[in-house]
């Protein structure tokens, strides 16, 4: 543990070192800002996307029992341990509504097979997809999609460049769905204000394992240095039957005081009821800080505590607590790099350790790779 820290340490401080040099005054004029990547378009269509790659080093040594090496726990996506993997490879194609328009968001990856995991279709080729929808917008600015689309709840989001960290945080993992299929319209009220509701098939799921449907409402106040967003779904998420429901409220309090330093709270507090009379809770939060040092370079330390109470989430009755902290390194127009310390311990042994053992902590380093094209979305 004490030579992971001083490695971490060492590389932070060369990289805080290759920032400070950066800042430094030239001898020469410098150059021009570097121009916002272009929009890559074929006619009305345009198209994005991306590929992530990263090495995980975890240093409980996990190993399934083929002798290759094991997973890292509680992790969305970079959860192959000690290897090289692919976490996504994604296109998107899309076109704003005016009044009609589209997207689509197609790939491959570990990522993509944790999405769907849980899909009661168990069709193949849902696992490719990650987004399919139409959309309608009037001039009022009310807009309605029908499809499938990724979920509202969250603080961060699938695709690894749009977050500040690499590894997605507990809350990310464990307390909200990924997508939906169903309905949702998106409503403006005023210059700060956007609500908007949903009617969907439940969580993570094209095909719906019961007769209920699940709705969503969202609010989300916006201004230049500070947004609410908020998000609450109910509905009946029991397999075979409308016994039961799951409710989940996640709110995302989001400061940006300058284009230096930004920060987040995000908490969640979700309530399965099972169909028998029982019921399980979970609960987190997670707080997270960007501090950019230039154009190139920035660190990201985040801090969270999820509670399992029941194991209704991991399967596990548990608290967990997680320490990360991200160093950015965008080394030219649509390439980064991360290099991330990760830090989970529980109030149970969950943690694989080598073969067969357990621990109740885990410890990793991260090095992820992306590169993409087009805006983002």
């Amino acid at each position: 543990m004490k030579n992971t820290r001083l490695f971490v340490g060492g590389c932070l401080m060369a990289l805080a070192s290759m920032a400070y040099a950066q800042d430094q005054p030239a001898p020469a004029p410098a150059a021009a800002p570097a121009p916002p990547p272009p929009t890559w378009s074929v006619g009305p269509i345009d198209f994005s996307g991306l590929i992530d790659g990263y090495y995980t080093s975890n240093f409980n040594h996990p190993v399934q029992a083929s002798g290759a090496p094991g997973f890292n726990a509680l992790y969305n996506f970079n959860t192959q341990a000690n290897q090289f993997s692919l976490a996504m490879a994604k296109l998107s194609m899309s076109h704003d509504a005016d009044p009609i328009g589209f997207r689509i968001d197609l790939g491959f990856g570990r990522a993509f097979d944790i999405i769907h995991g849980s899909e009661p279709s168990g069709a193949s080729f849902l696992r490719n997809i990650e987004q399919a929808y139409v959309s309608f917008k009037n001039k009022k600015g009310i807009e309605l999609d029908a499809g499938q689309f990724v979920t509202s709840a969250g603080a961060e989001v699938i695709e690894a460049k749009d977050d500040w960290n690499y590894s997605r945080s507990l809350l990310f993992a464990w307390a909200i769905p990924y997508y939906h299929f169903g309905l949702r319209a998106v409503l403006p009220v005023g210059s700060h204000f956007t609500g908007g509701v949903q009617v969907v098939n439940g969580w993570n799921n094209v095909e719906d394992n019961n007769t209920g449907k699940t709705m969503g409402f969202v609010g989300n106040f916006t201004s230049s240095k500070i947004s609410w967003l908020n998000d609450y779904y109910t509905g009946p998420e029991n397999f075979g039957t409308n016994k039961g429901w799951r409710n989940l409220y996640d709110t995302t309090v989001m400061l940006t005081p300058s284009g230096k330093v930004n920060a987040y709270v995000n908490f969640d507090y979700a309530k399965q009821k099972n169909a028998d009379g029982s019921a399980a809770i979970w609960t987190g939060i997670a707080g997270a800080a960007k501090f950019q040092l230039n154009d190139k370079f920035a660190i990201t330390p985040r801090l969270e505590w999820f509670n399992d109470h029941n194991g209704g989430s991991t399967r596990t009755a548990q608290s967990l607590k997680e320490f990360t902290i991200t160093a950015e390194a965008k080394a030219a127009q649509g390439v980064l790099a991360r290099l991330e310390y990760r830090y989970d311990w529980s109030s149970a042994s969950y943690f694989p350790t080598g073969f067969d053992g357990s621990a109740d902590h885990q410890s990793t380093i991260s090095l992820g790779l992306i590169a993409y094209f087009g805006p983002k979305h």
